[in-house]
């Protein structure tokens, strides 16, 4: 195994009626910055739900991030709290949500350039340096609740790019299951997939000796597999749903991946298909996964068999037959959790996305991907390109 250190500070509130507790959460004298999406809390009764919860708080209330933060709509909340001395933020909404507010609380203090937190990956350490922040959860898929880690959009570059560090841990998450009620069918098939995929991306590598993470990682995808395609038609089975949140939750708290190599290259394609065509994230994942596993497939095909194995309950008569057999039973999942795994059923401008991805990474330095840093420019060509 290797070696690790596991440091998660976020108070996880979980269950039905948990939004009650906001005032005991958010720290005393607080003033408050709510931040939120499309408006979709206004429907659902989280909104009313926060607002009776916090009652007596100074708050102001910005709305409007999008599904994928833009960087350009994040800077307008910085300089709200700025100008209006916010001391707390309270992201009410999903992993955008979420993951934008990040940004803001490490943006407000940042002495230079607010862009380049993006572009040079900037890492928060100092809680001082930050403006604290906590998260209602409406949507579960990213783990952002339980995670330091972000992704922001740069509109003006069309890029997708990541930020993080200790200090950007929530002090607390509510967890309630019972909001994805309302959700549209297309966000929680999204869901699912983003967080099989997470476990995929710590788990889908080479064998190596950290057995417990294995199964943890394994357990966390069987529970994926036998609840995601009832949760997307049954949202109020409260069964269905807090299973579905938790194992969001799970597969990017940073649990899984102490101790074990990791890969990430699907997801650091996936990003310029979303960036480039508006793609949701999810299905960026599932059309660029399963074809990474084939291209590397050489490197991967032990585990893959593994995989094959204790998921699928895959029998064969070698590595090569179990691995291929997991691969295609992944794209099946895929397709019955409602993701069209081809580039050319999402958009119809695809002919050069390739060249233009290779020719970004190769402009950010970005030569050598995944867990043993063997997925070259080639390689993401032929994975692209397959995609199609």
């Amino acid at each position: 195994m290797l070696n690790f250190e596991l440091y998660n500070p976020t108070q996880y509130v979980f269950g039905k009626g948990q939004t009650q507790k906001l005032a005991n959460l958010v720290p005393k004298e607080a003033k408050i910055l709510l931040a939120y999406g499309g408006g979709s809390i206004f429907k659902n009764g989280v909104y009313e739900q926060v607002k009776a919860a916090l009652t007596g708080f100074e708050i102001i209330e910005f709305g409007g991030i999008e599904p994928n933060p833009r960087f350009e709509t994040l800077m307008k909340a910085v300089e709200i709290i700025r100008a209006e001395k916010i001391t707390f933020i309270l992201a009410v909404g999903g992993g955008s949500v979420i993951d934008g507010v990040k940004f803001i609380s490490g943006a407000v203090n940042y002495q230079g350039n607010p862009i380049e937190i993006l572009k040079k990956k900037v890492l928060f350490t100092d809680v001082t340096k930050v403006i604290p922040f906590g998260t209602v959860l409406t949507l579960p898929a990213t783990g952002s609740e339980m995670n330091s880690g972000a992704v922001v959009t740069i509109e003006a570059t069309q890029e997708k790019l990541t930020l993080g560090g200790s200090a950007l841990f929530p002090k607390f998450s509510v967890c309630d299951p019972s909001v994805i009620a309302s959700l549209p069918k297309r966000q929680i098939q999204n869901g699912v997939v983003d967080a099989f995929t997470h476990v995929m991306e710590q788990y889908l590598t080479y064998p190596h000796d950290a057995l417990l993470q294995d199964r943890l990682a394994e357990s966390i995808l069987q529970t994926l597999v036998e609840i995601g395609p009832n949760v997307v038609e049954n949202p109020t089975d409260y069964k269905l749903a807090s299973n579905y949140m938790w194992c969001a939750t799970m597969a990017l708290n940073g649990l899984i991946q102490k101790g074990v190599p990791t890969d990430w290259a699907t997801h650091m394609i996936g990003h310029e298909l979303t960036a480039l065509y508006e793609i949701d994230h999810a299905r960026t994942l599932a059309i660029i996964g399963p074809n990474l596993y084939r291209v590397l497939f050489e490197t991967k095909k032990e585990k893959l068999a593994q995989y094959g194995e204790r998921v699928w309950n895959i029998t064969g008569n070698s590595v090569e037959d179990k691995a291929e057999k997991a691969i295609e039973s992944t794209v099946e999942f895929f397709h019955q959790m409602g993701m069209k795994t081809k580039l050319s059923e999402n958009t119809t401008d695809y002919e050069n996305t390739a060249d233009f991805i290779v020719n970004r990474f190769e402009e950010r330095g970005w030569k050598a991907l995944g867990e043993k840093q063997n997925v070259t420019l080639e390689k993401v060509k032929a994975i692209v390109e397959m995609s199609y």
